[in-house]
Order: structure tokens, then C-alpha cells, then sequence
């Protein structure tokens, strides 16, 4: 279930109630979104808000994604995961995508768009080799590092996912990642990815089992409607995008109708559900995903 910019509004309390009805409602995480500047200047910096949730809650799982890594220096990045490890050991999870919803927010970072993607790959090496406690020697086209180390490393490894639609973003997971994070995708393409993952993985010499993942928004309301309207102004107000871009894979209305969407991609090789619901209450979001969650557990036992 995700987190916005409403829950750091609230009193410290209220904060850790909402969390505290969140993991009592048997779901797993939390996520967070991350953008330094995104269309009309707004945004929240990922690993700053997961350290905020770690602090609020002592068991819940906390998910950053997607993280545009492109967008910083992956020694630093080392260092802040390392110290949220050690505030929240084995419950951080770090998912990595090379943005580009706003081309104008990689400039505005100093970063060519142009260079994003060559960027993340490098900066995930680097990054991946200094949370297994490597001392790196890296001499790249981005970054130049000498006996650098990062210590402690984590006492649990922290699983990497990689985001994007792309064959170079599958690829990437494959190579550096520890399962692919989609949004935007149909069922049937996930299929097609989560086995391209797999073929890659073989080809780099790793394991082909991995933890992939889906993100996307919910509606949920009374009837059909309801939850439309909820999910489009919802959408809308963050990516100034009309919803008829989004809807096909934004599923809204009853739970029936919703779970029998999300279980395609559950049959597709989904592994993991990160869910933003958009409900008249927020009491509302978290009862929700979390009678989704139990029908899809059932579904993927059965």
C-alpha cells in the first residue's frame, strides 16, 4: 500500500495510528513514490520518507519505488540504504526506475534524459557491489571511485527491483536486479517480460526465480462510478495526465471486479502487489487492499 503527502500532515500520532491500521490489517509494506521536482514542482524524496515510516512503525515492511537512482551519486545512495537497514533491519525493499514522466526533472538535477538509462546501469553496479560489502575500485563514464566502501553493510541483503516497460528496463532487472517492477503493463505482456527476465537471467548466469512485482492505482467506491471519479481526480491531480491514458490499467470498482484484474497478473508470474487505493476514506483504502490481498493469497494457494 503506498503513503501520501496527507500522512506527513497529520500529527505524529495520527501517523503512526494509520501505520499501525495498515499492518494490523495484514498487509505487508508500505511504499513510496520518489521525485525531485515533478511537473509543477512537487515531489517527495524516497529514501527520506522510508526512513520517516521506519521510524513510525516497528514491523512494517517499507518499499521505495520507484527510486531514480539516474538522479543521484550511488555512493551516497549506498550509504543513507545502509543506515535505513540498520533503523529497520530485513524490512527494506528498493525498487529503481530511470524516470522520464518529466524530462524537464532529470535536467533540472544537472542529468541529461538522453543519459538515463546508461546512468541507472552504472549507478546500480556500483551501488549493488557496496551494499554486498565490496570495496570498489569503479572508473566509469559517470562515476570515478577508489577503495570505496560503505560499513556497515546491511545484516540482511536489501532486494533490488528494477521498474520500466522497456526491454532495457527487463534487461537491467535481470542483470542487476532481484525481480522486475511493472506498471502500465497488460497481463499479457507481463507474461511475455517476466519470461524474457527469465531467458536473460539463464544467459548472466543467474537464478531465473525472482520476486517480480506490479504497481498501480486502485478506485474503489460504492459502484463503478464512484470509484472512477475517485481514482481519475486522484490521477489526474498527480500526473496532469487525462485518466483515459491510465485506465486500462487502473482497476476500479467492486473488489470481485478488481481481484479478478489483479489475479491475471498474479497467473502472469506477479509476485507482489504495490496498490494505491483511492477510496472515500482512508480506513476505506487499507480495508480494502487488504480483502484483495486475502482473496489473492487464496487464489495463489489453491
Amino acid at each position: 500500500m503506498s503513503t501520501s503527502l496527507a500522512l506527513w500532515t497529520k500529527p505524529l500520532e495520527d501517523r503512526r495510528a494509520v501505520l499501525s491500521m495498515v499492518a494490523d490489517a495484514g498487509l505487508d509494506h508500505i511504499f513510496v513514490a520518489d521525485h525531485v521536482s515533478f511537473r509543477d514542482g512537487s515531489g517527495k524524496d524516497g529514501l527520506i520518507q522510508a526512513t520517516g515510516l521506519a521510524n513510525l512503525h516497528p514491523t512494517l515492511g517499507i518499499y521505495a519505488g520507484v527510486y531514480l537512482l539516474a538522479l543521484r551519486h550511488p555512493m551516497l545512495v549506498a550509504r543513507q540504504l545502509s543506515d535505513l537497514a540498520l533503523m529497520a533491519p530485513g524490512r527494506v525493499s528498493f525498487g529503481v526506475g530511470v524516470g522520464g514522466d518529466d524530462r524537464h526533472e532529470i535536467e533540472l538535477c544537472g542529468v541529461d534524459p538522453t543519459s538515463r538509462g546508461r546512468r541507472t546501469d552504472e549507478a546500480l553496479e556500483v551501488l549493488s557491489r557496496l551494499l554486498a560489502g565490496e570495496t570498489v575500485e569503479h572508473h566509469g563514464e559517470f562515476f570515478d571511485l577508489s577503495d570505496a566502501r560503505i560499513v556497515p553493510t546491511p545484516s540482511e541483503p536489501i532486494p533490488i527491483y528494477v521498474g520500466g516497460r522497456a526491454d532495457a528496463a527487463i534487461e537491467r532487472a535481470a542483470r542487476r536486479g532481484d525481480g522486475w517492477l511493472a506498471a502500465w503493463t497488460s497481463p499479457h505482456r507481463y507474461g511475455e517480460a517476466v519470461a524474457q527476465f527469465a531467458d536473460l537471467a539463464g544467459s548472466f548466469g543467474r537464478p531465473d526465480a525472482r520476486d517480480h512485482g506490479l504497481q498501480c492505482w486502485l478506485g474503489i467506491g460504492a459502484d463503478r462510478a464512484e470509484a472512477r471519479a475517485l481514482v481519475a481526480n486522484a490521477m489526474f491531480d498527480f500526473y496532469r495526465v487525462p485518466f483515459e491514458a491510465f485506465e486500462r490499467y487502473t482497476p476500479h470498482g467492486s473488489i470481485d471486479g478488481i481481484v479478478e484484474q489483479l489475479a491475471a497478473y498474479l497467473g502472469a508470474g506477479c509476485r507482489h502487489f504495490n496498490l494505491t487505493p483511492c477510496a472515500a476514506t482512508e480506513a476505506d483504502g487499507i480495508e480494502a487492499v487488504a480483502e484483495i490481498k486475502r482473496r489473492l493469497v487464496a487464489i495463489d494457494t489453491s
